[in-house]
């Protein structure tokens, strides 16, 4: 019916002396009256429009869009007036307009929200999509190319051009304009590259596709098919209803934005599906009409849609990929051929097959079989890796050991394939000592295993080389724990001990303290002589004794940038003894393994700390003029934190102003200046959860190593993968999800005080500073106390 229909259109638009959509005016103004007819006379529903004209009938520029044409314009005439001006292409003459680079290459200088040219390219599509942006053929792309675009303010004959005034408003709000574009950019990027034909896709379109559906909660477990959908999916806008029950099941749909209801007739609605969540596979599987009718929950709903035919190719394609390897008839490894890219720029792209599933004992086979020989065991191999990271949750040390061993090769067997066998178990074992670190010395299996005979029997002089290697490295792997167990050490946390005639006293002692130095500590502070009993020792990571006054004449005069500097230094010492199994440890449950996640705790406790110290300085500030000092402030340690890539104290520092105790103190935020709020406002744009954070994940795609992360939403997306899809199927280890799961931490050099600030006046003073902040971790206390420096209003 709709293919029919766009011929029907294409000839009606040319019988008038237009064209087919897109054209011009008069052809575009008859296409759009027919579809009209079609909706009102015919039943046509709009659900069957294609997305570019069901949103032209039935949405108009918003107030907010309106604005930022008008004050982005405004902007280009203020700050590059040359921009905008009567053109000439092919002895036409193009009034008042615009070239699509200069307008790209304009918006990347403007802001550091804008990401790229593909960011830009998506910031100016919004304003195309609204229609207060043209290009002046009325194509609905919007393109980085020598091609001509107009701001709607310039349509007409005798345009206005803008005051003094309204110049300056404009370049006032420009930050806040290309904030607001930014994070809906991206959005309309992808629709305009969803609407292109799957062939007429770029490689750059496809990355963007790809990066953007690895994100999707319905395709987390799919992301080697991922690629394959990249080429074939469309995006589609629905208005009452995608399908009803009992249709013919034509496509798979995938929800970009807004949700549906799930209804059956007799039952009504069974459930309830949102942004991420998939739909319509199941009539397409098996071949069967559909079993429910999807209705629309809000208005203007997104759709990322495959259709049956390419449903099923890719179904086909993904199975022909596929090699399975049986015994007895029963599947032990699952092996995928996929396209892999290349670390090295002058080596192209390659085909390879990679552990999909299987069991433990053919995965661990399989990657010593493909193991290079010829690459030292520090050199980076992602399979090898990902196997001996991820090994405790399908593989104990006590099968992993033993399986070893007899991977080695026997006697009988020829002496140069059993010497090969032994240097890749050798190389495996290095890798894993290498990577586990300390973790591989606390369990007896695994000592037994390095020291075992058999493992260097042959008198070989590579074997030796690599045995002796092993014992080397396992030392050194040690000594570098060393770091991570002097930082807990110096680490003071408060006690309360309380005694038994309901008396109390607090003291600080270490984070490892054990109970007989805790009652120690409390007889020495007591002064008693009498054997003290610890009947019980809680948590040592208690809530803190906050202070009661505020530490700004301590730190007020201390450089935003040495303060940084030194919390930068401080989180690096705390980020760098967080080893990779505390994570897996933490999102698989710690319970299951008995082992310490202490590092990564302290990691996270000084993040909260770092939060409340921003929150309690501000509410323990009593003077209005000092809060709003106090703010400028936070906002340049914030800004020299994200410029050293250290992102858990920026992010930590920016939710501490997010706090309510502090948001809500509108008469300090009003004294704020306003390039203050600018950066703040685009500080907290990062913080924006939305489309699965992706203004925090652009930012990061933009930064060199070293980076500190912020840990908490690493910790969200090992904790998503590993809650979205089961670590066995079919009695076979899921590896691709262990793949998935896991996010590795590769530790660089930490940056030196030379590299990060120039010589501090008082190093020592600002670092003992960031070392010991003292907070109130109470938000009752923290919001009295906001309440008693401004009272709510009547």
């Amino acid at each position: 019916m709709l293919r029919g229909f766009c011929l029907s259109g294409s000839v009606l638009c040319q019988a008038a002396g237009g064209t087919a959509w897109p054209g011009n005016e008069g052809g575009s103004t008859l296409v759009l009256c027919a579809y009209m007819l079609l909706i009102e006379c015919f039943s046509v529903p709009r659900s069957q429009l294609p997305l570019s004209l069901s949103r032209i009938l039935l949405q108009v520029p918003s107030e907010k869009i309106l604005r930022a044409e008008k004050g982005l314009r405004n902007a280009i005439l203020a700050r590059a007036p040359h921009m905008i001006r009567d053109r000439k292409y092919h002895l036409k003459t193009y009034r008042q307009c615009c070239v699509g680079t200069e307008l790209v290459d304009w918006l990347l200088q403007q802001s550091s929200c804008v990401h790229s040219r593909a960011h830009a390219v998506g910031m100016w599509q919004v304003l195309l999509e609204e229609g207060v942006l043209n290009h002046v053929d009325h194509e609905l792309n919007f393109q980085d190319k020598y091609l001509f675009y107009r701001f709607l303010d310039d349509e007409e004959e005798d345009a206005v051009l803008p005051s003094d005034d309204d110049k300056h408003e404009a370049e006032e709000e420009l930050q806040e304009t290309l904030l607001i574009l930014s994070q809906i950019g991206p959005d309309a990027l992808m629709r305009m590259i969803l609407r292109k034909p799957p062939g007429q896709r770029t490689a750059e379109d496809l990355e963007i596709i790809y990066d953007e559906l690895l994100h999707i909660k319905a395709l987390s477990h799919l992301s080697n098919t991922v690629s394959w959908l990249s080429h074939v999916l469309c995006v589609f806008a629905f208005y009452i209803s995608v399908f009803n029950q009992g249709e013919e099941g034509t496509s798979w749909y995938i929800i970009q934005k807004g949700s549906v209801n799930v209804v059956i007739y007799g039952k009504g609605v069974v459930c309830t599906l949102h942004e991420g969540d998939d739909f319509g596979k199941l009539a397409l599987v098996n071949d069967a009409p559909r079993a429910a009718s999807i209705v629309l929950r809000e208005d203007n709903c997104h759709f990322l849609r495959v259709d049956k035919e390419d449903f099923n190719r890719i179904l086909r394609d993904v199975e022909a990929n596929t090699v399975r390897l049986k015994e007895h008839d029963q599947d032990v490894l699952v092996l995928q051929k996929s396209l892999r890219p290349s670390s090295h720029g002058n080596i192209p792209a390659h085909f390879k097959y990679t552990v999909m599933s299987g069991s433990p004992e053919k995965i661990l086979e399989h990657l010593l079989e493909t193991m290079r020989l010829d690459i030292h065991f520090f050199d980076p191999d992602p399979a090898l890796d990902d196997f001996v990271l991820m090994h405790c949750v399908f593989m104990p040390i006590s099968q992993l050991c033993p399986a070893l061993l007899a991977s080695q090769g026997s006697e009988q067997e020829r002496l140069d394939y059993s010497v090969a066998s032994k240097r890749r178990v050798l190389s495996l074992a290095l890798r894993w000592a290498t990577l586990q670190g300390h973790h591989l010395l606390e369990d007896d299996t695994a000592l037994s295993f390095v020291g075992v005979r058999s493992i260097h029997k042959h008198t070989h002089a590579g074997i030796e080389s690599l045995t002796t290697s092993l014992h080397r490295d396992l030392i050194s792997v040690s000594q570098s724990n060393f770091l991570s167990l002097l930082c807990l050490s110096m680490c003071l946390v408060l006690l309360k001990v309380y005694c038994s005639d309901h008396t109390y006293t607090t003291l600080r002692v270490p984070v490892l303290a054990t109970g007989r130095e805790v009652t120690a500590a409390v007889a020495d502070k007591l002064g008693s002589t009498e054997e003290l009993l610890l009947i019980n020792l809680s948590n040592p990571l208690a809530e803190q004794e906050g202070p009661s006054t505020g530490s700004m004449s301590s730190f007020e005069l201390m450089s935003s940038k040495d303060l940084a500097c030194q919390m930068t230094q401080y989180d690096w010492e705390l980020f760098s003894c967080v080893h990779e199994y505390e994570l897996v440890y933490h999102t698989f449950g710690r319970q299951a393994y008995r082992r310490s996640t202490a590092n990564l705790e302290l990691f996270l406790k000084r993040f909260n700390q770092v939060q409340l110290w921003v929150v309690t300085e501000v509410c323990l500030c009593g003077t209005l003029s000092k809060r709003v000092q106090l703010l400028k402030k936070f906002i340049k340690i914030a800004a020299h934190c994200r410029e050293f890539k250290n992102l858990n104290s920026f992010f930590a520092i920016i939710m501490g102003m997010c706090n309510p105790a502090v948001s809500r103190l509108s008469q300090t935020w009003e004294k704020l200046p306003s390039k203050f709020k600018k950066f703040y406002a685009e500080f907290e744009s990062l913080l924006d959860p939305s489309r699965n954070h992706r203004a925090y994940r652009l930012t990061v795609a933009k930064m060199e190593p070293p980076i500190i992360p912020f840990m908490p939403l690493l910790i969200k997306d090992m904790t998503f993968t590993h809650e979205g899809n089961k670590t066995f199927i079919d009695g076979l280890v899921n590896f691709e999800k262990m793949v998935s799961s896991l996010v590795v931490l590769t530790l660089f050099p930490p940056p030196s005080d030379a590299e990060v600030s120039p010589a501090s006046k008082n190093p020592q003073e600002v670092r003992n500073y960031v070392r010991q902040l003292n907070v109130i971790d109470n938000q009752r206390t923290l919001s009295q106390l906001s309440f008693i420096l401004e009272p709510r209003r009547s």
